[in-house]
């Protein structure tokens, strides 16, 4: 019998998004998000960067753009998985470095084939693919939809912000 594949839904005031995960094409990515959903370590963070046609990213950030810590160590990228970022798929956001993904996330709103592993240098190595989602796009571009400001140093923040109610496995 083929083992399911984990569910997981973000509540936000402007509706509910539920991503299906991959383990068996991103497995360390798979577990490290999950120990931040079991963990509520989502819970009124915010989604701090959104670009309309491009990305919704979050998991970092309150609504005061202060930094949520502690995050776990930094995970193995796992952008050779195959796996394309296009539109609706989930991703780990990361630093200039390859293997610096924690907490952040993002949710493609469109083809982004640039963000796929390309070469193994820093700039084209990519950001790992591990779901998608299956339910709620129509609230993913809500949330691209809203006013953004520059703030603290931070391009693309909401005037109000997108709050993360609660991140909860399902299935």
């Amino acid at each position: 019998m083929e083992k399911e594949n984990p569910i997981v839904v973000i509540e936000t005031l402007l509706g509910d998004i539920k991503i299906e995960l991959y383990p068996d094409k991103a497995p360390i990515t798979v577990e490290n998000f999950l120990k931040y959903v079991e963990d509520g370590f989502y819970d009124g963070l915010i989604f701090h960067r959104v670009i309309p046609n491009f990305v919704i990213q979050g998991g970092g950030f309150d609504e005061n753009l202060n930094y949520k810590v502690p995050t776990y160590p930094p995970i193995k990228n796992e952008a050779k998985n195959g796996l394309r970022n296009i539109r609706g798929t989930i991703a780990m956001a990361r630093t200039t470095d390859i293997n610096s993904a924690t907490s952040q996330f993002f949710i493609n709103m469109s083809d982004n084939y640039q963000l796929d592993h390309e070469t193994d240098t820093p700039d084209k190595y990519g950001y790992a693919v591990f779901g998608r989602v299956i339910e709620g796009m129509d609230v993913v571009e809500k949330i691209a939809r809203v006013p953004t400001r520059t703030i603290k140093g931070y391009d693309d923040v909401p005037i109000d912000p997108i709050k993360m109610l609660s991140v909860k496995r399902i299935k």
